[in-house]
């Protein structure tokens, strides 16, 4: 039911989306990666720009990804990697709020600092996010990495973000 339901709205159920996150344990100690990728697709960029082999993806490279949290240490070179933007780190280390790191394709880019819309895996708003961080490195292949704090209680529901300049 839950894969039909993903085929027809593009939305991952909320057993889907906990099932994809590391323990609250290990979100605490620091970034990890959290892999949101639900469909048997061929590709592995996410296990080969890993170099501590915490994602796998195995021999069949249609098997979703698996992140094997322990040896995560948070670095973020697979997000820059993933062609569909299926990943993200989650930091928990603050007790008050949770940083993400997404991929963020869009222009212009945020400023650190800068109060944007955090939105769920629906585009809609979740609450408002502070800009801790703007990565835009060559080497990430023109895909730069926005980190952006929200209250805790969005661990689960934020996925995004949306400027409010020009709104």
């Amino acid at each position: 039911m839950s894969m039909e339901l993903l085929e027809k709205t593009g939305i991952p159920t909320d057993d889907m989306i906990r099932s994809a996150f590391p323990p609250v344990e290990r979100i605490n100690r620091g970034r990890v990666a959290v892999a949101e990728c639900y469909q048997n697709i061929p590709c592995n960029p996410c296990q080969s720009s890993c170099g501590f082999s915490a994602i796998t993806v195995g021999e069949d490279i249609n098997n979703t990804p698996k992140v094997t949290f322990d040896k995560c240490v948070g670095c973020g070179a697979c997000l820059t990697k993933c062609p569909g933007l299926a990943i993200m780190l989650v930091d928990g280390r603050n007790e008050d709020c949770i940083e993400f790191s997404i991929p963020y394709e869009l222009l212009p880019l945020p400023e650190v600092g800068e109060t944007v819309d955090a939105l769920d895996r629906s585009g809609e708003y979740v609450t408002e996010a502070e800009v801790t961080q703007v990565l835009n490195q060559k080497g990430f292949d023109r895909t730069p990495i926005v980190r952006f704090r929200v209250p805790r209680e969005h661990l689960y529901t934020v996925r995004n973000i949306r400027l409010r300049r020009g709104s």
